[in-house]
């Protein structure tokens, strides 16, 4: 979601990006050194995976009575803490309570790439940003970047698990 909002000092108005998330998908921001674009670019992690290994998820599952088994997963089955779905888990601690983040846009953005965990485990998030900026500089349409990203992710690197891609592209105006 994108909002606007006045700043103290300036008339001018600054746009605020907010990104919301739950279980074990990864918001990655690419941003340039410059504002022209044409620069490298950086992978930023925008958002935390929520899974029952991880202390504090862990932590805050055991006192509502789930159990993490030694594989990480909640009741022996669940890998995620936090989940839309999964009902039959709500009540040994899976909730449906996202992590909020926010940035402003400043000129830099150029796109962020939304994926699943089976994109992550067979990309980083740097060489994810510059596969999409590779291609994305080379005029290809963003659906088109999308499409082979998961291709690249699926048959050339063996994701073996769920892959989604998501990539959405900050436009100058």
């Amino acid at each position: 979601m994108v909002s606007e909002r006045p700043t103290k000092l300036f008339s001018k108005r600054v746009l605020q990006v907010f990104i919301a998330n739950i279980g074990d998908a990864r918001a990655v921001l690419a941003r340039s050194s410059t504002e022209d674009g044409d620069s490298s670019v950086k992978a930023i992690v925008l958002t935390g995976e929520h899974k029952a290994i991880y202390p504090l998820e862990r932590s805050r599952i055991q006192k509502a009575g789930g159990v993490v088994s030694s594989n990480g997963r909640l009741q022996g089955r669940l890998e995620v803490s936090r989940a839309f779905g999964d009902r039959q888990f709500k009540k040994v601690g899976v909730v449906a309570t996202p992590d909020i983040h926010s940035f402003d846009l400043t000129g830099r953005e150029q796109f962020i790439i939304l994926g699943c965990d089976g994109l992550w485990g067979v990309f980083g998030t740097s060489d994810a940003v510059e596969f999409v900026h590779k291609l994305l500089k080379e005029g290809l349409t963003v659906t088109a970047v999308a499409r082979r990203l998961v291709r690249e992710a699926v048959r050339e690197r063996r994701c073996k698990d769920n892959c989604t891609a998501l990539i959405i592209v900050f436009r100058k105006k």
